[in-house]
């Protein structure tokens, strides 16, 4: 058993370190696998597909990137609204005590009117309140200059695109992308983790050498925990996020005893183990817990914005990637809330879990903001806040 692992762990590592070059870890046959069919076989997918500008462009990734080599190489006059749209977005991320300044540089660069770069589909209103908040460094403050930009590129430009080569290449990767995927469409390699209803095996893609995680539910013991309606509602989830800090699904398929979801491969370990087996006393300093809740905010921000609660926020759900980021798993226990309702259910990990939820009152988002404190107390103090079923219950009653 003991050489086993060893063997099982050696061909492991060696697949991850082929997994970062974009030859190593291919099967032989990747051109065959990958290979475009003949735009005629795929015409039709776009009487089938959603073909709105608000999904090609700003939810798929490879339809943005075609509609902006569209823009140019094809018609290079729409070039500067996607750089414009560039500028914006590096802006909201710049920092605070950078902001303004960025403000006026992208100002005098596109919303000038004598600019040579200047944006000429906005109307004199939007100009002039951008011009009377620069000062502000609002992070919001270009967002009227972004939708009427958007609005223009989804009018003639977009139908341009629909018309261009470039959209039938979207399509023969949508074909692609349709196309069967079952167990032989990935290497397996050792376990990684075993759960309630199987076990997390890591796993390649033959055609790209891409490093995976592959959780394989087990179909006896879904059926014997009569978990179907969970797991299905956790794929359903899962098809819905597009957020790097968040575990995303890549690909999902069935065998004949298991349920095989296909996920985002996290080789650093979770954030418990950090916490507390590191060396030293348990617990980060100020500067690593900032960044680490930082990052848990943004998927918690990403789940909440598609109307999901997470309610299962706790350090063996943070898991550290190779670099060092973070992303929240395990949506088990997520639900979405329809809009402008809320839920109730008594879920969650005992320690964890907001007084709604233990007294099993309605709620909508609250409880991941609880459980958020929690997890940034004991990132802190090297300890969980609540210790102990008895305490943790009583002491939250009283709050």
């Amino acid at each position: 058993m003991e050489l086993e692992n060893i063997v099982a762990n050696t061909v492991y590592l060696k697949a991850r370190e082929g997994g970062g070059d974009s030859n190593k870890g291919k099967s032989k046959k990747w051109k065959k696998i990958l290979q475009f069919p003949h735009i005629s076989q795929c015409i039709h997918l776009r009487y089938k597909l959603d073909v709105r500008y608000s999904y090609i462009i700003d939810q798929q990734p490879i339809g943005r990137l075609l509609f902006r080599q569209f823009c140019a190489e094809a018609k290079p006059e729409y070039h500067k609204y996607n750089v414009f749209l560039d500028s914006i977005e590096s802006y909201e991320l710049e920092q605070d005590e950078q902001r303004i300044a960025t403000a006026e540089t992208v100002y005098k660069r596109y919303l000038q009117r004598d600019a040579p770069e200047a944006v000429d589909v906005l109307s004199l209103e939007i100009i002039e309140h951008c011009k009377e908040s620069l000062e502000s460094g609002n992070r919001e403050l270009f967002n009227d200059c972004m939708a009427a930009v958007k609005t223009f590129l989804a009018g003639t430009p977009f139908t341009e695109f629909q018309d261009s080569m470039f959209f039938y290449r979207y399509l023969q990767w949508k074909w692609l992308e349709q196309q069967t995927v079952t167990y032989k469409t990935f290497r397996m390699y050792r376990v990684l983790g075993k759960g309630g209803f199987g076990e997390v095996c890591a796993c390649q893609v033959r055609a790209t050498g891409k490093m995976y995680a592959c959780k394989k539910l087990e179909k006896k013991r879904i059926k014997k925990r009569k978990g179907e309606s969970m797991v299905l509602i956790e794929k359903q989830i899962l098809q819905k996020i597009n957020s790097r800090f968040v575990v995303s699904l890549a690909y999902a398929y069935e065998t004949k005893d298991a349920l095989c979801l296909v996920l985002t491969i996290m080789n650093g370990g979770d954030l418990k183990f950090h916490i507390y087996n590191m060396g030293g006393e348990p617990g980060f300093d100020l500067a690593r817990t900032r960044f680490y809740a930082a990052e848990v905010l943004c998927g918690l921000e990403h789940l909440h914005y598609l109307g999901l609660v997470y309610r299962d926020c706790k350090p063996e759900n943070i898991l550290l990637d190779d670099y060092g980021h973070v992303r929240i798993s395990d949506l088990g226990l997520a639900v979405e809330i329809p809009e402008g309702e809320s839920v109730r259910g008594r879920v969650g990990t005992v320690g964890y879990m907001a007084p709604e939820v233990i007294d099993n009152e309605k709620y909508t988002y609250s409880p991941d903001w609880f459980s958020f404190g929690c997890l940034i107390y004991e990132m802190i103090e090297g300890q969980a806040p609540f210790r102990a079923r008895k305490e943790k219950v009583n002491f939250i009653r009283c709050v």
